[in-house]
């Protein structure tokens, strides 16, 4: 690679120096002592994982994916994503037992690739949690919405329109100060937001347990076999699977964005009491359950 930089760099001086200036990497040797406080175990670091990922896969994706994409084989659409989600989350697991550094894939690819590839993943890192808490917080403010029989979107929808093409027809404010709430949670510390997660979190798998084992009840298999002439036009060709194959894929790569939320654990990992042991233990942790 040296030789053809310095051959390229004859007709172009300015090249070589440029790609030096892209690809240089960060050595972990040269981190400052960090300055962040090293609260978190293991269970804080597991809880801050399951707490990101189990949440709109199941609320949201579940009914979405089996009503449009795979009806009743939406579970080996979870399956397919999971298997995948896994394989990533091995390399974030081995990336954070290395690497204990706050900043998650950012750190990872800054230390192993280049600044460059470091700038656009940071980039991609700051879009994905803003467009995950966004759909996140709409989910449950659309769920409430429903439940109080469309009060808030009345009310908002009359008082504050929004005719602007591409937006919601009102503000959803209640999405906006849950967020508030939250960031302000998250500001005033990592031991404090923690016990906060650790309690949502733990009413979040109470709350999805009681529906698993409500739901055996009433499990009828006459469902996974619903002839085609009384399936509604189109909603597929009846059966386990209305959509084929096809439909599952389809359905896996909307299920793998359920998935997603394990590498906050790594972007806590300037914080674990015992990153290198304490990481891969969260990650592999939260993507099982």
């Amino acid at each position: 690679m040296e030789d053809f930089l310095e051959n390229i760099g004859m007709p172009f001086p300015g090249f070589k120096s440029i790609y030096e200036t892209l690809s240089r990497k960060k050595p972990i040797e040269d981190s400052t002592e960090s300055k962040l406080a090293k609260v978190l175990s293991a269970f804080d670091l597991t809880t801050l994982g399951i707490g990101s990922t189990l949440g709109v896969g199941v609320y949201v994706l579940a009914g979405q994916v089996s009503k449009i994409y795979a009806g009743p084989a939406v579970i080996f659409s979870f399956l397919i994503a999971a298997i995948a989600s896994i394989f990533a989350g091995l390399c974030y697991a081995e990336f954070g037992a290395r690497v204990p550094r706050a900043g998650s894939a950012y750190v990872y690819s800054y230390v192993t690739i280049g600044e460059f590839v470091a700038f656009i993943i940071g980039w991609n890192l700051i879009l994905e949690y803003a467009i995950g808490s966004a759909s996140v917080v709409k989910g449950l403010s659309s769920y409430l919405d429903n439940l109080c029989d469309h009060a808030m979107e009345n009310f908002l929808g009359t008082h504050l329109p929004m005719n602007v093409e591409g937006l919601n027809h009102y503000p959803d404010i209640f999405a906006f100060g849950v967020t508030i709430i939250f960031a302000w949670a998250i500001a005033m510390g990592a031991k404090e937001s923690t016990r906060l997660n650790t309690a949502f979190t733990l009413l979040n798998l109470s709350v999805v347990l009681f529906v698993i084992i409500a739901g055996l009840f009433k499990v009828s298999t006459k469902n996974w076999a619903i002839p085609k002439e009384d399936v509604p036009a189109g909603y597929g060709e009846g059966g386990f699977a209305p959509y084929g194959f096809a439909g599952i894929i389809r359905g896996a790569a909307i299920c793998f964005y359920g998935f997603i939320g394990f590498d906050c654990i790594a972007t806590a990992g300037e914080e674990a009491k015992n990153p290198k042991k304490s990481i891969p233990f969260a990650v592999i942790t939260s993507l099982a359950m």
